[in-house]
């Protein structure tokens, strides 16, 4: 009965043709893995993959304040950059907390954007958009049922994308966190995995036949099981998980996408307050030193058995071969090197504080 209201990406019936394992992720039926996760990661990782990444959110924002409006729901500057750049940053509420990360493209027509959000957040980043609107002169158009998206990723990536759409000095040239538009497609070069790659955003049938072009090329179709390996290794936060509510840019340590010598922002006090007087909690990597994989919800411990914090993320690292995690901890154990043991189950194993980028990444600067 759950996967009857689930929603369907443009490129359902294409995974069911492949096998795919399917299962539901942020309202919609999506594909876990092809041939299985660990192959499909280490495509990305030396070769190319690519990922139906159709259930993210497309709303564009247009009109005489659209600059303005978008810089005051924005953590992050818009002004001063020129058409084709995209931009990371959060959307906040007033107390700090994460509505959602995005992505912000500048288009080429004055005062027009593109505001790339979360999947599981597309109908309340929509609504808490058009409630910050009142008194500003803008038009929010959610069109995220028009496009489909593919994101190709891996060493092998700008090769295939030239291969297939052409556009040799463009796409060649493209640099990171920029995009351009060509034959009613839209190609970015962002990626969520530390490898190079591209966002193909296209119509609905353009999307499916370019699905099956990257297929007969023979890019690896990869699920969203290795895609949250991948964007994991790199240190990326996912919304839910690093990112929430009640988990504020300052405790994640991504202050650095949040401008707070802006004139204003929503959220830009409470940031401000955190970033001069501290949070409680702060968002850290652990090494664990056994192979015991720490999973999101498992505790994390000091030596004498108090606990300090909560893993969000965690894995054994197929590329690093060690079992890594992402936690929430108090900010007094928070420093590089603090000893920190997780409890997987009845057993608790020894780790300590690392980066949280526990891989070294590849993208096109």
């Amino acid at each position: 009965m759950e996967n009857e209201v689930m929603k369907q990406t443009c490129l359902y019936d294409n995974h069911v043709a492949l096998g795919a394992k399917m299962s539901p992720f942020a309202g919609f039926i999506m594909p876990i893995q092809y041939s299985g996760i660990t192959e499909e990661h280490l495509a990305v990782r030396q070769h190319v993959g690519m990922f139906d990444v159709s259930h993210m959110g497309e709303v564009f924002i247009s009109g005489p304040d659209a600059e303005r409006f978008v810089n005051h729901i924005f953590t992050n500057e818009i002004r001063g950059y020129e058409a084709g750049k995209i931009l990371y940053g959060m959307m906040l509420y007033a107390d700090g907390g994460v509505v959602d990360d995005l992505l912000v493209y500048r288009e080429a027509e004055p005062n027009h954007f593109l505001l790339v959000v979360n999947a599981s957040n597309i109908d309340k980043d929509y609504a808490w958009m058009k409630e910050q609107s009142e008194g500003f002169d803008v038009e929010i158009d959610n069109q995220s049922d028009q496009w489909g998206q593919i994101a190709v990723q891996g060493p092998k990536a700008e090769d295939v994308v030239v291969e297939l759409l052409h556009h040799d000095d463009e796409i060649r040239n493209l640099g990171f966190y920029e995009y351009f538009r060509a034959d009613g497609l839209i190609i970015s070069r962002t990626g969520y995995t530390g490898e190079d790659g591209f966002e193909i955003y296209a119509s609905v049938d353009v999307t499916k036949r370019l699905w099956d072009a990257f297929l007969t090329a023979g890019v690896t179709p990869c699920g969203l099981g290795c895609r949250d390996t991948l964007r994991f290794e790199a240190g990326l936060p996912l919304y839910g998980d690093e990112l929430s509510a009640d988990i504020s840019p300052i405790m994640a340590g991504l202050g650095m996408f949040c401008k707070l010598d802006k004139e204003e922002f929503i959220g830009k006090d409470a940031l401000v307050s955190q970033k001069n007087h501290g949070t409680p909690k702060k968002l850290v990597g652990i090494e664990v030193f056994d192979r015991a994989i720490p999973r999101a919800g498992y505790p994390v411990e000091l030596e004498d058995g108090t606990e300090v914090g909560v893993v969000t993320t965690g894995y054994h690292s197929i590329s690093l071969d060690k079992s890594i995690c992402f936690a929430l901890v108090d900010t007094s154990c928070s420093s590089l090197d603090t000893p920190l043991y997780v409890r997987i189950r009845r057993k608790v194993f020894p780790g300590k504080v690392v980066k949280k980028r526990f891989y070294q990444t590849n993208y096109k600067k």
